[in-house]
């Protein structure tokens, strides 16, 4: 089975009123961190080995997981010997690789300061920040389909904002109007799947992913869309995270699994 690489060592600067205290994938929602989100996704389509690319406070995503089997669990602690019992497990069958890949590192140097780990098979990819319902299978079949070196997901976002409508000046509104989904231009949200042939793009990992690695794969035609018309939203700032938190507080959440 493949395994998902994750980026997550970004410090998340629009969202500042929450990763001044901790790295921007562990933001919570409903009570859990949005890494742990993006993973049960994976997991329930059968990927249950990750790789998470740490960096900004990386130290608090690496104690999340050596503490999540006990944290998870019902235990019962002898204080007087300090003998912890597990009395009810209740945790995920995932393996997590946690890599510190640097504060400054640019995305392309974190794939390959992860490469190691990944081995010489493809892999998924995807941004520690964003939430979605894309069916992986189909994605995946589709990667194969297209044999390309890298498939990226990619949506018309959903337009939360009413448009407003001026006259010629410019100064006067007219009125509103619902910003309509396919009005939208087609955006990456991650949910990538790449072939070992991505590597020699990457370059020294001194770039932008989104850089100069995609741009010579568009111009090599190394580079597929996959089309998502389902749901997706990014946790770029915190009106995204209450947007993202009301969604699952009522039971309205598409990402939610299991």
């Amino acid at each position: 089975m493949m395994k998902v690489v994750i980026l997550a060592g970004g410090k998340g600067t629009r969202i500042s009123e929450e990763s001044r205290l901790r790295p921007k994938p562990m933001v919570e929602i409903g009570g859990k961190p949005i890494l742990w989100h993006i993973m049960r996704q994976y997991a329930s389509f059968g990927f249950q080995e990750f790789i998470v690319c740490c960096g900004y406070k990386g130290h608090m995503i690496k104690e999340y997981f050596v503490n999540y089997y006990q944290n998870s669990s019902q235990i019962e602690i002898s204080l007087k010997n300090q003998h912890v019992n597990i009395l009810e497990k209740n945790s995920e069958p995932w393996k997590v690789t946690l890599v510190d890949t640097g504060l400054e590192t640019l995305t392309a140097g974190r794939i390959l300061r992860v490469r190691e780990y990944i081995g010489d098979g493809p892999f998924l990819l995807t941004y520690g920040d964003g939430v979605s319902n894309v069916d992986l299978h189909r994605l995946l079949q589709f990667h194969q389909e297209q044999g390309k070196t890298v498939t990226i997901s990619t949506t018309q976002p959903e337009g939360r904002f009413g448009a407003l409508r001026l006259d010629d000046t410019g100064k006067q509104i007219l009125g509103f109007q619902e910003k309509a989904r396919e009005d939208q231009a087609w955006v990456n949200i991650g949910f990538m799947v790449m072939e070992p042939s991505v590597y020699p793009y990457l370059g020294d990992g001194s770039v932008m992913l989104e850089r100069e690695p995609f741009e010579q794969l568009a111009a090599d035609g190394q580079l597929a869309a996959y089309k998502h018309t389902g749901f997706w939203s990014p946790m770029d700032n915190i009106h995204d995270r209450e947007y993202l938190e009301k969604l699952w507080n009522t039971g309205e959440a598409p990402w939610r699994v299991g």
